[in-house]
């Protein structure tokens, strides 16, 4: 399992104890330390079952003052949140092929139950 944690979330903070809690092992990934490639953030879709703009953070000042009213393919989606990861909601929990964001945190509890 792994999740896509941001430390100064509250909802990952969450997130990540319903993980520790759960007894199971998983990897943290800090995603704003370490951005996911395009090819990555494609391949995290698949696994939520979500369209790009699904998984935008649409309350970002950065998606405010530079893409909200644009006409944007998924691909440019995916670029801009491959270039500003803090873009990308969190926290999302994988496990296998499957993964959620944990908002609310029942959806990982769902996952990992």
């Amino acid at each position: 399992m792994k999740i896509y944690h941001n430390n100064r979330c509250s909802k990952s903070r969450c997130g990540l104890q319903l993980l520790k809690d759960s007894g199971q092992e998983f990897e943290i990934i800090d995603y704003l330390k370490n951005p996911l490639s395009e090819k990555e953030i494609k391949e995290l879709l698949k696994k939520l079952d979500f369209t790009p703009i699904q998984l935008v953070r649409k309350n970002e000042a950065i998606w405010k003052e530079n893409y909200k009213n644009k006409n944007l393919t998924d691909s440019d989606i995916i670029k801009a949140m491959a270039t500003h990861p803090k873009l990308i909601e969190r926290p999302i929990v994988i496990k296998g092929n499957k993964a959620v964001i944990g908002r609310p945190p029942e959806n990982i509890t769902d996952l990992i139950g």
